[in-house]
């Protein structure tokens, strides 16, 4: 699926815009989506462990990296950051239609891209930090029909040939793949560089095509709320932090604190 005309690896790198973690994040009460206004807009933190490795996986085999983004105009936000990093251009998708996707259709729109676009490695962070779903990797392969190495914190790439040690709970497994497939990465397999003044300024200056969903080819009635399917039946906010229980030590303060352990049952 690569494009012609691009020596070296053609790297496509999924990108998504979050609210920061540091804020207080709300559903709307209309539709029970994201109040993406009601908090900062940030490149999700993981998905810059994909653009790191999509960098160096350039820097050694040659290629370009392209920057896949879908979300509203602020995404763009984000997009610059990933561009300033070093990656070479980007695509936004984005449409009022889309607003509301879910996983599933999520994954149909950017599948449908992928396809318009071409590529020999898409790489994603291994979940975003407000959905939280971790599966969008595995429906990308699925919708593409290439093969998919999820959770990989080693990469190697050799001709067409792909090898990664995906993280388990007991260590790791090595996986092979051939070219070209869908990787998504975990926090531990690199350490993102900071964007440069030069990388800034460069990002300024770097195409960004922008499609709505027509110009994708992906059929309306299968994103945005209308076509998700999942909903939010009910949501509400979480009640305030209660003030916190001071101890003091008399010469009994250890059994005190393990009777408070015990009454909330962590002990």
């Amino acid at each position: 699926m690569c494009r012609e005309g691009v020596h070296g690896m053609n790297i496509v790198v999924c990108v998504k815009q979050v609210p920061d973690t540091a804020s207080e994040r709300k559903l709307k009460s209309d539709d029970s989506t994201l109040d993406r206004e009601a908090a900062d807009g940030v490149i999700n933190e993981l998905d810059e462990y994909a653009v790191e490795e999509a960098l160096a996986i350039k820097e050694s085999q040659g290629g370009e990296v392209t920057v896949l983004t879908m979300g509203p105009d602020k995404a763009s936000e984000s997009i610059r950051k990933a561009l300033a990093m070093g990656a070479d251009k980007a695509v936004h998708v984005t449409d009022e239609a889309l607003v509301g996707s879910d996983g599933l259709s999520t994954s149909y729109a950017l599948a449908q891209v992928l396809k318009k676009i071409g590529f020999d490695l898409v790489i994603l962070g291994s979940e975003s930090t407000d959905a939280r779903m971790g599966v969008l990797a595995a429906m990308l392969s699925e919708r593409l029909g290439v093969p998919q190495v999820t959770l990989a914190n080693k990469v190697e790439i050799d001709g067409t040939s792909l090898k990664a040690q995906r993280l388990t709970d007991y260590g790791f497994d090595r996986v092979e793949a051939t070219l070209p497939a869908v990787v998504s990465v975990v926090e531990k397999i690199n350490e993102p560089r900071y964007p440069s003044f030069k990388g800034i300024m460069a990002a300024k200056k770097k195409p960004v095509e922008k499609l709505a969903v027509a110009d994708a080819e992906i059929d309306a009635a299968l994103v945005g709320l209308a076509g998700a399917s999942t909903e939010v039946v009910d949501f509400a906010d979480a009640p305030p932090r209660e003030k916190g229980q001071i101890i003091k030590d008399e010469g009994d303060g250890g059994v005190k604190a393990a009777d408070f352990l015990a009454s909330k049952k962590f002990v």
